[in-house]
């Protein structure tokens, strides 16, 4: 046998010395391994160099620790609160089961030994390793974290109990799982509302009077779902304790009200409500946005990112001046992607202030200023005041008129980091949107760095996807090209993606969701465009031929992945 050259050790060179990889995809993975700060495992799955399985018993031969089958673990079995989530998330590991003081811990990668040693400190027990495979593993994370973010205690209420007289006991503005029991029917009936949505995941609250039924709908995952009629009788009394929960005038129903709400679930976890009230014909209608903290700290990689693409955004936030733009339609996730970057900013040396309507999530270190129109604290005020303040960065919650688009791109001509968002459907249309607004071509091209146009994607449930057979030749006119498919599946004219099924553990065979960009730079050729004043086509062709790719073959790549359905990147990304 040739010999193994010296740059492999440990679990690649078993892999090869087993024929399991070749060594030019030993080193390839290797490489990027570690240009990435990822394990060896996870390149060679998503690359599907090797299968988990294969990769897995390898590991165990070559490590002497024990395989397992993840498949056949009871998941009710598994600790919970036995380690913080940021540990098993950063690490990719999982605890499964422990006995007396030892806990045994699921790894893909037999060579985190950091990971082993953080986990044992913060369980105070003594750990050891149990090899299963990637993709498992990934899968039972996934089901891991969902269980805990649906167990969340809420105090049961019979709704056919529920009085409609009139309730002039006074109520509290705090809502607790403790306090709900002793409440009213109806601010019980509100706390079980709330709370189940967030335990569903939802993003959006909607609870709508009409002229014979009053109905509360959730989006979850993007999609709006009823999930309870209470009387019609209750219309009245659940807009009022609403309002009066949010801070709102409880007197006034003739005009839209905006208020807020903040609903402790736990002693480290609180969640805030953005709320609006809107006259209709039979009643006020009360949305409320769910405003969760911690997604503005979950970090770049949990976005979706594409690596060429994570990188493209980290340059841009490395850059002293300039503009980053973020667009797409509402519910999009902009707000979390604008909050990622600000939080990954977010130094002692750096001044970082914000103008937002409203301010959705607090971050501590960052001055966030709440823009008012009728205080006269428009966009433009607070950019202006910003700007007499010694500001390293800039973010404005939306660019909505030509005197806040000028101020931003003065900001970032003259040594500011600009940050802020448009509603268009594309990095290219985000360009010539600026330009239709009033803004002259050669101040576009020369202080806009990066755009980044987004949606979110259903993601595929780990327990229930199943895979189907589809003829390449359909594919091609929905963005597929020749390269995207195997030379196996070229020949025999069908290749196979995952299909949603639907279980107990998933609505509708997805579960969660993943972001679909297309990340742009502005390079000397695109700002040359710019200043032609072309349009938003020349742009996107020029994009294309520079290695930017566009929503709909950066939502091809996730469904080759697996992560979600093909019919999904279909929906998100047909304008």
């Amino acid at each position: 046998m040739a010999s193994m050259p010296q740059s492999l050790t440990g679990l690649a060179r078993r892999l090869v010395a087993d024929g399991i990889v070749s060594e030019h995809d030993a080193l390839e993975a290797s490489k990027t391994a570690s240009q990435e700060q990822t394990s060896l495992v996870t390149v060679l799955v998503r690359s599907k160099k090797a299968s988990p399985l294969n990769i897995a018993l390898a590991a165990s031969s070559e490590f002497g620790d024990p395989y397992f089958d993840l498949a056949s673990l009871n998941t009710e079995m598994i600790p919970k609160n036995l380690v913080e989530d940021r540990l098993i998330r950063r690490h990719n590991i999982l605890p499964i089961f422990k006995r007396g003081n030892k806990l045994f811990v699921a790894t893909s990668d037999p060579n985190k030994q950091d990971a082993l040693r953080d986990i044992g400190f913060a369980s105070k027990m003594t750990t050891e390793s149990i090899i299963v495979e990637e993709d498992k593993l990934t899968s039972m994370l996934e089901v891991y974290f969902h269980s805990k973010n649906t167990s969340i205690n809420v105090a049961d209420t019979d709704l056919n109990d529920l009085e409609f007289e009139e309730d002039n006991t006074q109520v509290s503005e705090e809502i607790s799982a403790e306090s709900a029991e002793d409440e009213a029917p109806v601010v019980r009936f509100i706390a079980k509302m709330l709370k189940d949505a967030i335990a569903s995941g939802a993003s959006d609250l909607h609870f709508e009077p009409y002229e014979k039924m009053y109905r509360v709908r959730y989006r979850v995952d993007g999609v709006l779902r009823e999930v309870f009629r209470p009387p019609v009788a209750m219309a009245t009394r659940i807009a009022s304790r609403l309002k009066v929960m949010s801070t709102m005038d409880i007197a006034e129903k003739r005009v839209p009200q905006d208020g807020r709400i903040k609903l402790r679930v736990s002693q480290s976890r609180a969640i805030d409500f953005r709320v609006n009230s809107l006259p209709t014909l039979f009643g006020e209608k009360i949305v409320l946005r769910i405003l969760d903290p911690s997604s503005a700290k979950l970090g770049i990689d949990a976005l979706g990112y594409e690596l060429e693409q994570k990188t493209l955004f980290l340059e841009a936030l490395e850059r002293a001046q300039g503009m980053l733009l973020i667009t797409g339609p509402t519910g999009s996730g902009k707000t979390v992607s604008l909050y990622t970057g600000l939080n990954i900013l977010n130094q002692p040396d750096i001044n970082i202030s914000t103008a937002e309507d409203p301010v959705e999530i607090n971050l501590e270190g960052i001055n966030q200023v709440n823009v008012n129109v009728k205080t006269g604290l428009t966009f433009a005020a607070a950019l202006k005041s910003f700007l007499r303040q010694d500001p390293d960065v800039i973010m404005v919650g939306e660019i909505r008129d030509l005197e806040t688009a000028e101020i931003a791109i003065k900001a970032a001509q003259t040594g500011h980091m600009v940050m802020s968002t448009l509603h268009t459907n594309s990095a290219p249309e985000t360009l010539t949107r600026l330009r239709n607004m009033g803004v002259p071509s050669f101040n576009i091209a020369t202080s806009v760095n990066l755009v980044i146009a987004q949606r979110l994607a259903r993601r595929l449930c780990p327990v229930c996807k199943a895979k189907k057979d589809y003829p390449i030749d359909s594919l091609y006119p929905l963005g597929f090209l020749a390269e995207d498919f195997p030379p196996e599946d070229l020949a025999k004219g069908s290749t196979q993606f995952y299909d949603p099924i639907g279980c107990d553990a998933c609505k509708d065979g997805y579960k969660g969701r993943v972001g679909i960009y297309e990340v742009m730079k502005v390079t000397p050729t695109i700002q040359r465009i710019i200043m032609e004043e072309g349009n938003s086509i020349l742009i996107a062709e020029q994009a294309r031929r520079e290695g930017f790719p566009d929503l709909r073959r950066s939502g091809i790549k996730k469904a080759l992945a697996g992560m979600t359905s093909l019919q999904e990147i279909m929906r998100v990304t047909t304008d």
